[in-house]
């Protein structure tokens, strides 16, 4: 089940695993799926018009998120909490009427960063979004095949595809939006420093929990994994040592 919102992300992946059904050395098929939330103005026909054209089976799904949303959040604050729990709810809810056994969505490499910027800024918590991740129910597992993709890159492909792009009215038009915020960060850093965006994502492809200070995850006072992970040395090596004559 292909998550298509009607944007740059969701379209190259629609257009890739379309792609990949075809050649792949596994057997799937691909369901495009898109949920109305009914947000004013939102262009109901292009989405329909366009999946029809090139030939992918596809359900639009209707539900008054906007309405709720709006309702529940006081103005000036951000809806993206709440938005995303109820999208993440009727997603889940339809990959099971359709018999999906697994829901893809579009984040890309930026996505990443900015959740683990996120977190380590406002949440306190060190993750961000895996490219593969079985649901807290046990129920559904969500994969995010544009993991390693620099959004950039993405960009270019949805203007050379001229995919027909619907903007969000509700989350992205936001002025206090914390995401857009690290998205300006990491864009100011890269320009700055260019190759520190990719240096931080190849951070979070090669933790060493054993440096962290998690409990829960390694028992420093038995130098045991509790979560089975293979923890790493010191940074400096003792060959680095022998360098500088501080081993024999």
């Amino acid at each position: 089940m292909v998550c298509v919102s009607g944007g740059a992300d969701s379209y190259t992946m629609l257009d890739t695993l379309m792609y990949f059904s075809k050649i792949a050395p596994i057997n799937f098929k691909v369901v495009a799926v898109n949920l109305d939330q009914k947000q004013p103005g939102f262009p109901e026909d292009v989405l329909p018009t366009y999946l029809k054209s090139i030939g992918v089976d596809f359900k639009i799904v209707e539900q008054d998120t906007y309405s709720v949303v709006k309702e529940k959040i006081p103005e000036g604050k951000t809806t993206c909490s709440l938005c995303s729990r109820l999208r993440r709810g009727i997603l889940y809810k339809t990959a099971k009427e359709l018999g999906a056994t697994k829901i893809a969505l579009g984040h890309h490499r930026d996505d990443i960063l900015q959740t683990l910027l996120l977190n380590l800024f406002y949440g306190g918590s060190l993750k961000a979004m895996p490219p593969k991740l079985r649901s807290d129910d046990g129920e559904n597992v969500v994969i995010r095949p544009l993991a390693y993709c620099a959004e950039k890159d993405i960009k270019k492909y949805s203007e050379m595809m001229s995919f027909p792009i619907i903007p969000c009215n509700l989350c992205g038009s936001q002025p206090n939006l914390q995401r857009q915020v690290m998205r300006e960060l990491l864009n100011k850093w890269n320009k700055e420093n260019p190759g520190r965006v990719e240096s931080m994502f190849r951070a979070v492809c090669n933790v060493a929990p054993s440096h962290l200070l998690d409990r829960g995850m390694f028992d420093f006072s038995t130098f045991t994994s509790k979560s089975k992970l293979a923890y790493d040395t010191d940074m400096v090596e003792k060959e680095d040592f022998k360098t500088i004559n501080f081993v024999d």
